[in-house]
């Protein structure tokens, strides 16, 4: 089996735990040159190879539209635990991104599947360590309902990497980067041991995501360079095509600095500029 192929097995798996454990044996045998990139392979041959749905999921959570999704108070348990679950289930989504970018997309230099398989590693990783800070709080995935924005941006891209490399990392994924420091700031202000705990762990997942970011882009432009692209306006076309969410300030913009946003894009994004 090629590591393409381990990928789209893996991206069919429901359970997160066997998920999980999939992803970091994955990525031991890409480490110990036990598998095979295999860049050539069609999506058809992978898919024929590794059967299954995608995206494995578990039965719960329940998915609802955006809309459905209560807002909770962060100041009592219950509010701050459906905020742990609502990341929880951003990272589960976000290990599934990674792994159908790996599977999916077939000729690309193989530092692209290398990179996309790092950055699956990294989301199981952020999300383990955050569904056991939800344990440890009386809960578990599955308690709370959530939605499917991720994953319904995964599949409008699924024919277009060009889109695919503009929407989900440096679009939808980049969010967190703004959205996060904010959510700590809430947090930190709180006496609770488990709202310091959760603040602490978004550190880690905000220095990552900065590096998740970075690859999106990375390759958004690599592409847009590959196809005689102009990166900035084409983005903006992108979004028009496939009705992308249109992002509002305020923006991080020392960590979207860090993640390889130019000062065009950043201009872009505040609507001053092309």
């Amino acid at each position: 089996m090629s590591v393409r192929q381990a990928a789209r097995a893996a991206l069919s798996l429901t359970d997160p735990a066997a998920k999980v454990q999939a992803v970091f044996a994955l990525s031991a045998q890409l480490r110990e040159g036990t598998l095979s990139i295999d860049p050539a392979a069609s999506p058809e041959q992978i898919t024929q190879a590794a059967p299954g749905a995608i995206p494995g999921r578990p039965a719960l959570p329940q998915l609802v539209h955006p809309r459905e999704v209560a807002q909770r108070s962060t100041h009592t348990l219950e509010g701050r635990a459906a905020l742990v679950h609502a990341v929880v289930h951003i990272e589960f989504n976000a290990i599934n991104l990674a792994l159908d970018a790996v599977w999916r997309f077939a000729g690309m230099p193989e530092q692209f599947y290398r990179d996309w398989l790092r950055v699956a590693q990294e989301e199981a990783e952020h999300f383990t360590m955050l569904h056991e800070h939800l344990l440890h709080m009386g809960w578990e995935y599955g308690d709370f309902v959530a939605h499917d924005g991720l994953w319904a941006m995964c599949e409008k891209t699924a024919g277009d990497i060009v889109a695919r490399m503009a929407l989900v990392p440096r679009t939808l994924e980049a969010r967190g980067l703004d959205a996060t420091p904010l959510i700590q700031k809430r947090l930190r202000a709180m006496a609770a041991e488990d709202a310091q705990t959760t603040a602490t762990l978004l550190d880690t997942i905000l220095r990552d995501e900065i590096g998740h970011v970075a690859i999106g882009n990375h390759w958004y432009r690599w592409l847009c360079e590959r196809d005689g692209l102009d990166a900035v306006p084409h983005y903006g076309l992108l979004v028009e095509r496939y009705a992308a969410p249109r992002l509002k300030p305020p923006f991080n913009e020392a960590a979207r600095k860090q993640a390889g946003f130019t000062q065009a894009e950043l201009d872009y994004l505040l609507g001053m500029g092309v």
